[in-house]
């Protein structure tokens, strides 16, 4: 066999392994440059000044309800509050140590709140970082989901995931913290968790926002990790996967009281309506990148589950 052909077979191959695979850090995923706030909180509940980071540009950012800066396309669940007239920070996100550089820490905590050093609340409050903004200020510690707006502009089709990770899971129980009741233990256990979701949006003449899901990969973190896993790859999978071998209920449509929202062409707050699954050859219009150290949703978790992340690209 001839020289050139053992090459062009060779060639072939790499090609056939996705060796030719295209990889994009998102802008910020590295970590290495991150917002400084400073928030002074209401002296009714101590007056502490409280310092949040946000992934961005390195600066230094001025006044209490935070923007995105230098075009970050991240949001975290470190948030300003302002509810009845008292100013409240919750810090769950932070920059952390990896190899020579930085890294994010999403940690689930107990957020505590003491009013006029007499009156406790507790409530559980989960590391989240995720591509869209956070609506500040939280002026209700009802629906916290409306608070977000998850999700960004998409086109593209990308084949997976790609990110560095490590997970340290707690020996916690899961319980449900609101600072309204009392603390109460679930049935069931609290992982960090993945969400990326592909879909396809419109706007009706009410201003409802619709949405079919495109593609989906959503992963749970079962176990904790000896150490980093460095680029480490999830496919993503298009189309209805209901009924695929690896399908799980959780990876499946968000409806009811865990819809994400969005913000429609009226500047408002709205439910995403997701209607069904799209055809795998469909061309998405936004996608949806969440992490966060609990899955259980609003302040249920198991607190000290941590998950830390570094080096957050698409593969194409």
């Amino acid at each position: 066999m001839s020289v050139k052909r053992l090459f062009m077979i060779g060639l072939l191959a790499q090609m056939t392994c996705g060796t030719w695979a295209q990889e994009e850090l998102l802008k910020y995923g590295d970590f290495e440059s991150w917002v400084t706030r400073t928030i002074t909180e209401s002296r009714i509940i101590g007056g502490k000044t409280k310092t949040l980071m946000e992934v961005g540009p390195t600066k230094k950012y001025n006044g209490n309800v935070y923007k995105n800066q230098g075009g970050s396309p991240w949001g975290t669940s470190n948030i300003y509050a302002h509810v009845s007239g008292i100013s409240k920070t919750n810090t769950s996100v932070y920059r952390d140590k990896h190899n020579n550089g930085s890294c994010v820490k999403l940690k689930t905590h107990i957020e505590g709140v003491k009013v006029l050093g007499v009156v406790n609340i507790h409530v559980i409050a989960a590391g989240s970082l995720f591509l869209g903004e956070m609506v500040e200020p939280i002026t209700s510690a009802s629906n916290p989901m409306r608070y977000l707006n998850p999700g960004m502009p998409m086109t593209r089709k990308p084949k997976a995931l790609k990110i560095d990770y490590k997970v340290q899971l707690s020996d916690s129980a899961n319980v449900r913290m609101t600072g309204l009741s009392r603390k109460k233990v679930m049935s069931y256990k609290d992982y960090p968790d993945i969400q990326l979701m592909l879909q396809k949006r419109w706007e009706d003449e009410d201003g409802n926002i619709h949405a079919l899901r495109v593609g989906t990969m959503v992963h749970r973190f079962f176990h904790s990790t000896k150490g980093w896993q460095e680029g480490k790859s999830f496919e993503i999978h298009y189309g209805d996967i209901t009924g695929e071998r690896f399908y799980k209920s959780w990876m499946g449509l968000v409806t009811g009281n865990e819809s994400f929202y969005a913000t429609n062409s009226n500047g408002k707050q709205v439910k995403i309506i997701e209607e069904g699954w799209a055809d795998a050859d469909e061309t998405p219009t936004h996608i949806i990148l969440k992490f966060d150290s609990s899955c259980s949703g609003a302040y249920i978790g198991s607190p000290g589950n941590t998950l830390w992340l570094d080096n957050i690209k698409l593969v194409y």
